[in-house]
């Protein structure tokens, strides 16, 4: 049976690798300045035009994928004859994968047969990302569904997503710091350095003066904890500050060696929360690793 990997758009991989690939994506939708967008990559409404409106006062938000659009999407696949494995957006950051779940038992119970795996990758961003592109390989490389799966749950906690914003606006409006801290972090130029961990949950690590000690901190933690990087794609995703993006690329290629690296936007999803000026590292390590 032919295997098809589906995911979310909160995956935040490059359309091109998107198209390239044959992934399918599941869109989320988001709001802003009162217009809903379908998450497409840019298409819609450009990365850059998105962060500028930010910069200039609105405020989007984002909108859950209903278990009716996971239920046709799924549909569609399984009456093609292929074994889906969907990849989602972790379940402690969205409700967005448990309608996946209810998507498939509504499935299951008109046909027991269909196949149908729901994975939660308890990632973000291009996290999630990292994960789909390893899984879509394995597809390209005609592995079998059962090894795919496995080589999934087995990894999908080695992978290290590290992250700053160069804003705490964001984050005081998501709830994820006080506007006390807010206000005197941005005082002292803080950067907050961030993380996903074990549960799939986001989590302040450290606090850091300066942006460009902000940026060399996410190298430093890729250098302490990354295995075999000689055979590893690594993932660096900006809200539209390409050229720290490219810096950070420069120490990294700098530094040590590695397979290759993939440089692309952080989506609207992530970027409504996080704000411009978010950059973002993802490898893979031991476990989630640490600072």
């Amino acid at each position: 049976m032919k295997t098809v990997i589906m995911t979310d758009s909160c995956c935040d991989l490059s359309y091109d690798y998107i198209e390239e690939n044959n992934i399918h994506i599941i869109p989320f939708t988001y709001h802003i300045d009162g217009k809903d967008f379908i998450d497409d990559f840019g298409k819609s409404l450009a990365h850059k035009d998105f962060y500028n409106r930010i910069r200039e006062g609105s405020i989007p938000t984002t909108s859950q994928i209903t278990t009716y659009t996971f239920e046709e999407n799924f549909r569609k696949f399984t009456s093609e004859g292929y074994s889906v494995i969907y990849i989602g957006f972790s379940s402690a950051l969205s409700s967005t994968f448990n309608n996946a779940i209810m998507a498939r038992n509504i499935l299951l119970e008109e046909n027991p047969l269909l196949d149908i795996t729901i994975i939660d990758s308890k990632g973000a961003s291009v996290g999630q990302g990292a994960i789909i592109f390893y899984a879509s390989e394995m597809v390209k490389q005609g592995k079998p569904k059962e090894e795919i799966i496995n080589w999934i749950e087995n990894n999908k906690l080695k992978v290290n997503h590290w992250f700053v914003v160069d804003s705490l606006e964001h984050l005081k409006r998501g709830g994820r710091i006080s506007s006390a801290s807010a206000a005197v972090g941005t005082l002292l130029d803080i950067k907050p350095l961030l993380s996903v961990d074990e549960d799939g949950k986001l989590r302040v690590v450290k606090k850091i003066r300066g942006r460009k000690k902000s940026i060399k901190t996410l190298l430093e933690i890729l250098r302490n904890n990354i295995i075999n990087p000689e055979q590893q794609m690594i993932f660096i995703n900006h809200g539209d500050c390409l050229n720290e993006a490219e810096y950070l690329k420069g120490l990294l290629l700098s530094e040590l060696k590695v397979k290759d690296v993939m440089l692309n936007y952080v989506g609207p999803i992530i970027g409504t929360h996080t704000g411009p000026g978010m950059l973002c590292m993802v490898f893979l390590g031991q476990d989630r690793g640490k600072i």
